[in-house]
Order: structure tokens, then sequence, then C-alpha cells
């Protein structure tokens, strides 16, 4: 089956902004990701990027960039995004130091997860939690 071998994730949220670049900023300083790869134009145009997270992976590019996707995200409002970490609490102390704006502390859930909720500086919600579904793959 496709995607699920060789550690690869089969779903990738993909983001525009604005300002690519202070967006990859915040998600790796303040929410923990890891850049994985930028491309760029010899301006500083964000093409594409990739920033993992455990297991997975989030895929993110300037708004203005051109291209079909860039075309038809135009208009397109913020996203949602949920992400696994092991440690919700520390993970959460994290991003108030460098100062993500927090929309809910840290919560235990009736369905058992433990998850927060933060707003990025363009307006997309990240949710961080302990919940991670089994898929069966």
């Amino acid at each position: 089956m496709a995607g699920t071998g060789g550690g690869r994730p089969s779903v990738y949220p993909a983001l525009l902004y604005t300002d690519a670049r202070a967006a990859i900023r915040q998600l790796t300083e303040a929410f923990g990701f890891t850049e994985l790869s930028v491309y760029e134009t010899e301006s500083g145009t964000v093409l594409h990027a990739e920033l993992v997270q455990g297991a997975g992976a989030v895929m993110v590019g300037s708004k203005g960039r051109g291209g079909v996707f860039d075309t038809v995200m135009k208009d397109a409002g913020p996203a949602g995004v949920y992400v696994v970490v092991d440690d919700v609490d520390a993970h959460h102390q994290r991003a108030v130091e460098h100062g993500a704006e927090i929309l809910m502390p840290p919560t235990d859930q009736d369905y058992g997860s433990r998850d927060y909720m933060a707003r990025d500086a363009e307006g997309n919600i990240w949710s961080f939690g302990t919940y991670a579904p089994e898929i069966g793959v």
C-alpha cells in the first residue's frame, strides 16, 4: 500500500504563509518542528519546505509564489492541524516561552487525550496532544 512503508506519512498538511520564513521560525522554535528541507528563490521566497514533528510532517510555502496550488489557495482561510506530542505540558511551556498565542491551555479530554491549542502568527490553529488513533496500517 502506498505511503505506509519506510517511515513515510501518507498525509501532509500544506500551508501557505505571507511570511513563510517567519512561519518556519515559529514552527521550529515555539512548536518544536525540525526543518527537513527548504527550497527558496534567490530573493528568499519559500517555494517548498518540509518540517517534521515525530512521525509526521507539514509542508510550508510562501503565498504569491505562483503555480496552481498558490492560485487555488489564494482566498483560503486559516487551517487547523493536530500534532501528536509525548509531553503536552513541556511542549506547551516551550510554546509559551517563544510567545505563541495560546487559545486553550493543556486540558484533559473526556476521550483520554491531554492537549492544548495555539494560533500561529498568520491565524492557523495548531492543536498538540497525546491522542494518537490507531489507523491499522
